[in-house]
């Protein structure tokens, strides 16, 4: 790690673009260091490289591999002790224009409008002495089923996160995706005992892709929902995988299912209307997506869940909870602040 760190630390000295990973349950830690600071675009996803797209489609980000050195080392797993950043106060204003934004939410739902809407808020935190490579490390141990990464570009910025949602995973024409929906905080227990809410809002998750995927796969395979644990929080996670149609090429397939139900809603374009006219921020990457783009003969790209974006002395944390018809505005309040504990246990 130490010769990955110092390479990291060199751009960051240097404001050259890099970005570090680990895949889930993965032993490596991989390293794409660019070697000058030009601002490349995935434009039709045959590229290779770490590809860092927004939520509203207006940036691609690639970190090229003919631009980058390439470092892989070996991840060692060790006993890290963290001390989570509580918030001494409530934000009692924080609370209120969220709750509000979720209620609104349900009254489009009851007018007809769309059945599910994924609407997020967004928290900032003041830093202090903060070291992006230490906190990067800290996430790969404490969320080892999770992608883990750091990426820094001076003309776009600092991200960090640990992310339990694939986008998509593709060699040749077959591909693999996944439905990831409901949220329950970790009672330290492995049976988990599902309300009607959070089941209604993964099938609709699941029936959404698996619609869309017909339109461009000759074989669509569904697994039964089961239950997924990433750091402190539970989800329903069904597998849903198959073979691509020899015309439908890989941009295709990734812009058909970004942005999933699990980050926007359902029918999509609907609620990612009322998102952009609601939320009264700009999500940028959060719920974007990332990962390797062709690397060998292979896709793997992930949902940019649990992370934050780091300016100058402060963490930007993004937090999103699906609405339904049954959600209550209070407790998406509560799963919202669970769901901010992933990153704040690596802030000091």
């Amino acid at each position: 790690m130490e010769q990955i760190s110092a390479k990291a630390a060199q751009q960051l000295g240097q404001k050259l673009p890099f970005v570090l990973y680990k895949k889930p349950n993965s032993n490596t830690i991989t390293g794409l260091f660019q070697q000058n600071d030009s601002l490349f675009e995935a434009s039709d996803f045959t590229e290779k490289g770490f590809v860092f797209a927004s939520f509203n489609g207006s940036k691609t980000l690639l970190i090229p591999e003919n631009q980058s050195e390439i470092i892989n080392v070996d991840f060692q797993k060790r006993e890290i002790i963290v001390s989570p950043k509580e918030d001494t106060v409530s934000n009692e204003l924080a609370k209120n224009n969220f709750e509000f934004l979720v209620a609104k939410g349900i009254q489009a739902i009851e007018n007809n409008q769309f059945k599910k809407v994924v609407l997020s808020r967004k928290e900032s935190i003041d830093l202090a002495n903060f070291d992006l490579i230490n906190a990067f490390e800290n996430l790969a141990q404490l969320y080892p089923t999770t992608f883990v990464y750091c990426l820094y570009h001076p003309k776009i910025g600092t991200w960090l996160g640990a992310t339990p949602e694939q986008l998509l995973k593709a060699k040749g024409q077959e591909f693999q995706t996944i439905a990831l929906a409901g949220t329950q905080k970790d009672a330290g227990s492995n049976e988990v005992v599902w309300p009607k809410k959070e089941q209604e809002e993964q099938q609709f998750v699941t029936d959404y892709i698996v619609e869309k995927l017909k339109n461009v796969a000759s074989e669509v395979l569904v697994s039964k929902p089961y239950s997924l644990k990433a750091g402190s929080i539970w989800h329903i996670k069904t597998d849903i995988s198959g073979s691509l149609n020899s015309s439908t090429s890989l941009r295709e397939v990734a812009l058909l299912l970004h942005p999933t139900p699990a980050v926007c809603g359902f029918p999509k374009d609907k609620a990612k209307a009322f998102i952009l006219q609601n939320e009264n921020y700009d999500r940028t990457f959060y719920t974007g997506f990332l990962g390797e783009l062709n690397k060998g003969d292979q896709t793997d790209l992930f949902v940019n869940l649990r992370c934050m974006e780091i300016c100058d002395s402060k963490a930007n944390l993004f937090m999103g909870c699906g609405i339904t018809k049954d959600s209550v505005p209070e407790k998406e309040w509560e799963e919202s602040c669970n769901k901010s504990v992933t990153m704040k246990r690596v802030l000091k």
